[in-house]
């Protein structure tokens, strides 16, 4: 008998599960995770002590139990395999691995067939399936004769053979693409009200991931040539999730409230118990403080473990909100300790409380500060103290016989805490009851500086103590964020331009033209004017094409116009007049002595400015170092046609957006000095 000697052993690669909808699929590994894997399973080392990080150190392997662990996060421990064998599933033609030791059967028979030149060889599976080899480019996988499936279809009614494939280079399967071991960038991504983060109902690590994903393309299309070099390695997101912290039963908040819920339409009340009470919750002193206490939380673990397991980074830290989470972490960075004096930046309730508070002082040294020491014998003979005096109304002080003048500023010190000139504590003199507009705020306080106790109504933010956090981030970047809006309901009307973060240096308020939640904030800087946010360039280049279609028709139909109203100006405009040509003696006077000139119309001098109009320098202040901060996404052409039918899908668009995460990483790598192959027009 003829035998061969082309037989080649197959190369194995390494896959996980991972369950969607209640199914498990197989996905591979990278090359690169998956050698690493293969090379420890052939160390011959007890596989039970070998611990490979995978997919970034992200994850880790235990080669031993054959599982793959999340480390940052909570997550279902995933199955890991070594894979040589497959067949394919009817159901979603997807391909699915044998087990180990039966692909090392089929392996070895497959040896033999090849060596020996014997085919048509039989092997039954461990779950009685049948699998034959007829030659090396045709191998099928029967389901048992004479048997019947779980629905009680014959044979005959089971459907055609499975096609069985040697080696994961025959099957068609997208191998990942390798992560760079440098990383230049940490960011972590907060997300909204919800356990769910998209219309899919995925959680905020799957987002994340895909995010990440997106990322990691658009790094080799418009970084190729620094990432080539070796001058830069990739971005790192981690996700933080606060909302299980919420809703776990250490709070008992989602069993108070299901005991309160009426038994109506309750799908509808669980979507809203589960994702916009959150709003309330925020609102609240009590979750308010677990949710910052959460998110401050998260962010420090994570970190702490993010160093220990990279040891040698050396780079930057960001953050990411996404709706609510955007608005956690604009209080929180509002409310980090101040470097210059290592102390927590105060509110203004907090101030008053501590510095502006009349209690610290004694009722004599009130008087006298308010210089009506004359009136001190007046309260003493009532046995009043400064306690006593806070309680007064002024007709309390009317009854003790204090004239209105004096009565007036005692009102004014217990209502405000501090005399009216002094402008520390207080509002201008120019201030009013109705006037809702706070102090003006300046560098080194915080931004929601309200002097909330100057209305009759409590409002605004709530008094909680913020944590620190153990990193000063670089760039906060905002999704879909509704900080403005709550800025404004709190009574904040304009917000400095020398404030910025005490601990962050730039801010981005990135939003869709049609998220329903996103609000602007460069306005609340600068009320003055009248401008358009900055458009978020197309990750291609320029700009979508309807839009540019758009414009283009716009700026056609202004040109007629305004060659229509020149044309019409100059039928009715009056003849100008002419001068006589300058004689002998004029032309030797110098020029200041000649005649003047024909003044121009009103509307040519209209024209004129018209067609000299310089752009308009703009001053947002110092939230984004000087420079604009609110940025718009260009929407798609399909959902130009229907604004609200996409507005739901636009708040959740960002997590799969590649324009936002192009913008992520020409930000961030702007402040490494490195910038994109090809800048965008």
């Amino acid at each position: 008998m003829e035998t061969t000697t082309c037989y080649e052993a197959v190369v194995p690669h390494w896959f996980y599960s991972k369950t969607q909808d209640g199914n498990s699929y197989w996905n591979p590994f990278s090359k690169e995770d998956s050698d690493k894997l293969e090379a420890a399973f052939c160390s011959g080392v007890n596989p039970n002590s070998i611990v490979i990080p995978v997919c970034g150190s992200r994850y880790d392997v235990y080669l031993g139990s054959r599982r793959r662990l999340s480390v940052y996060w909570d997550q279902e421990d995933s199955i890991v395999q070594r894979c040589t064998w497959f067949y394919k599933c009817d159901k979603d033609s997807r391909y699915i691995p044998y087990p180990e030791n039966f692909s090392e059967i089929l392996e070895d028979t497959y040896m033999q067939a090849v060596t020996r030149n014997e085919w048509k060889k039989r092997l039954e599976s461990p779950s009685r399936d049948l699998i034959i080899l007829h030659n090396p480019k045709l191998m099928v996988h029967y389901q048992p004769f004479g048997m019947t499936d779980e629905w009680g279809a014959s044979p005959s009614e089971q459907g055609r053979p499975q096609t069985v494939k040697r080696g994961v280079e025959n099957i068609s399967v997208e191998i990942p693409q390798g992560e760079p071991a440098q990383i230049d960038h940490l960011v972590f991504m907060v997300h909204g009200i919800g356990p769910a983060c998209d219309l899919q109902f995925r959680s905020i690590m799957q987002c994340v991931n895909d995010f990440r994903l997106v990322s990691l393309n658009l790094l080799h299309a418009h970084f190729k040539k620094s990432l080539e070099q070796g001058h830069i390695g990739r971005v790192e997101f981690l996700p933080v999730d606060w909302h299980s912290a919420l809703h776990a039963h250490a709070t008992g908040v989602d069993k108070d409230i299901q005991r309160i819920t009426l038994p109506s339409i309750c799908r509808l009340r669980q979507f809203t118990n589960e994702t916009l009470l959150d709003l309330f919750f925020y609102n609240s002193p009590t979750y308010c403080q677990t949710i910052v206490n959460t998110v401050c939380g998260e962010m420090n673990r994570i970190y702490r473990l993010f160093l220990e397991r990279n040891p040698t980074f050396k780079g930057r830290i960001s953050v990411t909100g996404h709706s609510l989470g955007s608005l956690i972490l604009f209080d929180l960075l509002t409310n980090q300790a101040d470097p210059t004096g290592n102390t927590p930046l105060k509110t203004k309730a907090s101030v008053q409380k501590s510095e502006c508070q009349p209690n610290k002082q004694t009722l004599k040294d009130v008087l006298n500060e308010l210089e009506l020491a004359q009136f001190v014998d007046v309260f003493e003979r009532e046995m009043m103290d400064i306690d006593a005096l806070v309680l007064c109304s002024e007709q309390d002080l009317k009854n003790l016989g204090i004239p209105l003048g004096p009565s007036k500023k005692i009102v004014q010190y217990v209502k405000y805490g501090k005399h009216l000139q002094d402008t520390n504590c207080t509002a201008s003199e120019s201030s009013s009851n109705n006037d809702l507009t706070p102090p003006p705020l300046t560098s080194g306080t915080t931004l929601n500086m309200v002097n909330y106790e100057y209305f009759d109504v409590g409002m605004g933010q709530v008094r909680i103590t913020y944590p620190q956090l153990s990193f000063n981030p670089e760039i906060f970047f905002a999704w879909g964020s509704p900080i403005g809006m709550f800025l404004t309901v709190r009574g904040l009307k304009r917000i400095d331009p020398k404030y910025q973060f005490p601990t962050c240096k730039r801010f981005f308020n990135i939003y869709h033209p049609f998220d329903p939640v996103a609000y602007r904030i460069e306005p609340m800087v600068l009320r003055e004017e009248e401008f358009e946010p900055m458009l978020i360039p197309h990750h291609k280049g320029r700009k979508r094409m309807h839009l540019e279609l758009r414009e283009g028709l716009t700026r056609m139909g202004t040109d007629l116009l305004g060659s229509l109203r020149v044309a019409w100006q100059t039928f009715t405009r009056p003849p100008m007049p002419t001068l006589p040509p300058p004689t002998a003696e004029a032309a030797e006077l110098p020029v200041s002595e000649l005649p003047p000139a024909p003044e121009a119309t009103p509307g040519a001098a209209a024209e004129d400015s018209t067609v000299k109009e310089e752009p308009i320098e703009l001053d947002v202040g110092m939230l984004n170092g000087g420079q604009r901060f609110d940025y718009v996404l260009q929407e798609k052409p399909i959902e130009s046609f229907n604004e609200y039918l996409f507005a739901l899908q636009s708040h959740l668009c960002y997590w799969t957006s590649e324009d936002t995460a192009l913008l992520f990483l020409k930000e961030i790598y702007q402040t490494m000095g490195v910038s994109m192959d090809q800048p965008l027009q």
